[in-house]
């Protein structure tokens, strides 16, 4: 993109040049061969050796080939403002030569965005190319420099009162928090709620570009792929020390009036549809491979509505009619922009979302009707129906995730899991009539009615013929085979299930085909990713968990051997993927078992699942390998359910008075693998661990609780009963580990 211009020789460069290459190249009387220098250039600023920047060059030099290969006069522009940007020297030059060369920069790009690109047919090199490839870009050494001087950043946030200053402003403090060690704290910027408040919605749009930075925590990384360990450990500092710099952020936002409203009403404004799709995507390609963020395409804007004031003057002056140079914006570019707004948008109201103050963040979503704004531009703008082609941008391929187009679905279905994953307002996704359909569903099954149904407020939820929760369930059962979207979609579907078993919100879902999209997908398809098998195999468990009418389908489906057994090779292929489902037919076994009723019986005796799940083989064999697999220092939030599970199976076992019988068998099971101990030490300390992480964190328990029906006293009671010190004890683990092999006093935490 064509970024403001920073001094040339400031900070860090490319590479460090040598005296020797100073030498040779300052009073050099030959020169390098002209057909050859953009490619040095290249080159040099690849392996930061050599030639990497316009001044290493002669000014007459520059001078001469400038005449012959058209680049505007940038390289000697450079040279001399390298000359001019240093500690005494006159900045009044410095910035005389920035107002040259700004115009060369901007113009340009907005000539190639707009309908006529007549500079880019003239010019074998643009001008951002060239002014990049002579050291006109050395942001990160400016940038780093700039961070540390936190006042400075505060500052700025006072220049953004300006609409002049703005985008620059907001372009520069994003590059600087990009590259800051500590988190500013936005309750240090002066008159923090009358700025904002201030922002047109253009405005803010574009600030949610630094808070995105500003209210997300600084190491998050891949959160899954962070040990439970680091995470307590990291936790336990930060009750000693407060609420981090994010929390305080999100909470400064929060107190700002009308801060959320105007958020849902960016994220759920309407725009015009594109003029084609074929267009669309062609124009797309071309612009975005040189413009990255809604900041640029503000300026572009910015300066075609400044020139539209110009020409609309003088054609005053002149008695000629006026065209809006907007209006030469291509429809696909001010889609595009909308989609860029709305990206920064959502990714804020998804922090918020999963914040600490959650709850008042649902309550004021719910009430500006951000669910229903989304589910009318469900079809127009989100999910649009010539976007769903592969877009692949110069130096990306067809696998790349980096469109804003796709991009956006993933943060839109980000934000539906985060709204809909253990809340009551979930119900906000479906309309009127698929709310009575629930409601006609618990009345025929003669059940009673979800609480929450009874309490959604009508007048929030989704209109029109389908609600946002349908209108996914129809995309999802089109999406092709390798999208990447597959997993996102089960998470956000998942997600409305979780919590307390609703067998309405079950039958909703089994009713619209969902069970058998989802079998068609990892038996038919053989789907290879694990991450799309693993959101699967979860949204599977939770939708035939406890359900008999699931388990119907479910065989009805699943009507061969052969089809059983490659269901099987994908469970058995990655527990850590599969698990939740195993859990879930094993906790559905239990409650079967348990019932006396024709329909339960039938499915019992023909259900080829739970007749695999039910042989203590099998069970032992899943408890075998899912307590091999994970250790205390490789638990993680994404593994963590392993350990669950396994303990699921043995809560069973101890109901039914076999607990001692299923750690008899582990032992065998360790004894026929000749590494006697090494299982039950390594259960051991998992469970210990257990009880350090669960009985501190009032939220997964609850989690525990729900999703298994079984109290979270009877699982602090197995796991106190496994981890008894007394060897006496037949449903101790210790009982089970011989002298020789005992190992259950290791110390596994992390400082």
């Amino acid at each position: 993109m064509a970024a403001a211009p920073v001094a040339a020789g400031s900070g860090a460069g490319r590479g460090r040049r040598s005296a020797a290459t100073v030498a040779a190249w300052g009073g050099w009387g030959g020169r390098p061969r002209p057909g050859n220098i953009l490619l040095q250039l290249r080159q040099g600023q690849l392996t930061g050796r050599g030639l990497v920047r316009a001044v290493q060059f002669t000014e007459t030099f520059l001078t001469e080939r400038d005449k012959q290969s058209k680049w505007s006069g940038i390289p000697q522009l450079l040279l001399k403002l390298h000359t001019t940007s240093h500690l005494h020297s006159d900045f009044v030059e410095c910035q005389n030569i920035l107002k040259e060369i700004s115009p060369l920069l901007s113009m340009e790009a907005m000539a190639f965005v707009t309908e006529e690109r007549k500079l880019t047919q003239e010019t074998t090199y643009p001008n951002t190319y060239i002014f990049d490839l002579f050291g006109g870009v050395d942001t990160e050494g400016v940038t780093k420099r700039l961070a540390e001087k936190n006042d400075f950043v505060i500052f700025l946030f006072t220049l953004m009162t300006s609409k002049k200053t703005f985008l620059q402003t907001a372009t520069l403090i994003e590059d600087i928090l990009g590259v800051k060690k500590e988190m500013i704290r936005l309750d240090e910027v002066p008159n923090l709620s009358s700025l904002v408040s201030n922002f047109d919605q253009q405005q803010l749009a574009n600030f949610c570009r630094i808070l995105a930075v500003t209210i997300s925590e600084m190491d998050t990384g891949n959160d899954d792929k962070h040990t439970l360990l680091a995470k307590n450990a990291q936790q336990k500092k930060s009750l000693s020390l407060g609420p981090s710099a994010a929390e305080i952020n999100q909470a400064a936002l929060l107190s700002i009036p009308g801060f959320v409203e105007r958020l849902c009403k960016l994220a759920t404004r309407k725009v015009s549809e594109s003029t084609g799709t074929a267009s669309f995507l062609q124009e797309l390609e071309e612009w975005y491979t040189w413009l990255d963020n809604a900041l640029v395409l503000d300026a572009l804007m910015r300066v075609a509505n400044e020139e539209s004031e110009h020409n609309q003057g003088a054609s005053e002056e002149n008695g000629l009619p006026h065209t809006s140079a907007r209006t030469q914006l291509p429809q696909s570019m001010k889609i595009m922009h909308e989609i860029m707004y709305k990206l920064e948008v959502l990714y804020v109201l998804c922090v918020l979302l999963m914040g600490r103050q959650r709850n008042q963040v649902h309550r004021m979503i719910a009430e500006f009707k951000l669910i229903p704004g989304l589910n009318n531009l469900f079809d127009k703008l989100i999910w649009r129906k010539h976007s769903a082609s592969a877009l692949v941008l110069h130096g990306h391929n067809q696998n790349c995730d980096c469109s804003p187009d796709i991009t956006l679905k993933i943060q839109f279905l980000r934000l539906l899991q985060s709204f809909s994953d253990h809340h009551e307002n979930k119900y906000l996704l479906l309309n009127n009539q698929e709310l009575n359909e629930l409601s006609a569903i618990s009345l025929k099954a003669n059940i009673p009615e979800v609480e929450a149904v009874l309490n959604t407020d009508r007048s929030l939820v989704c209109d029109g013929k389908r609600g946002l929760l349908t209108r996914l369930l129809q995309v999802m059962k089109k999406e092709p085979a390798e999208s990447s979207f597959r997993f996102w979609q089960a998470r956000a579907v998942e997600s409305f299930l979780r919590g307390t078993t609703s067998y309405a919100d079950q039958m909703f879902l089994l009713k619209r085909g969902l069970l058998e999209h989802i079998l068609y997908c990892i038996v038919d398809s053989e789907c290879k990713s694990r991450d799309v098998l693993q959101s699967y195999f979860d949204l599977l468990g939770e939708l035939m968990k406890f359900n008999v009418d699931a388990f119907k389908r479910f065989n009805k489906y699943i009507n061969t051997d052969a089809k059983f057994q490659v269901f099987l090779k994908q469970i058995n292929s990655s527990l850590v993927d599969s698990n939740m489902l195993v859990r879930c037919v094993t906790l559905s076994l239990d409650r079967f078992e348990n019932q006396v009723d024709m329909k339960v019986a039938e499915v019992l005796s023909e259900c080829r699942l739970l007749a695999y799940i039910s042989q203590v083989p099998t069970q032992m064999s899943f408890l075998f390998r899912l307590i091999n697999i994970i250790h205390v220092q490789t638990l993680t939030q994404e593994n963590v359910s392993c350990l669950n599970t396994s303990l699921v199976i043995l809560m069973l076992a101890r109901r039914k008075e076999r607990l001692p019988l299923y750690l008899r068998l582990l032992q065998r099971m360790e004894h026929s693998k000749k590494y006697p101990g090494f299982l039950l030490n390594n259960f051991h300390n998992l469970l210990r661990f257990w009880q350090q992480h669960y009985l501190h964190k009032d939220k997964d328990s609850t989690c525990l609780e729900n999703s298994s029906c079984i109290s979270f006293s009877y699982w602090k009671e197995t796991v106190s009963i496994l981890l008894n010190p007394d060897r006496q004890s037949p449903s101790a683990l210790v009982s089970y580990i011989e002298e020789p092999y005992m190992d259950i006093d290791r110390d596994f935490t992390e400082e």
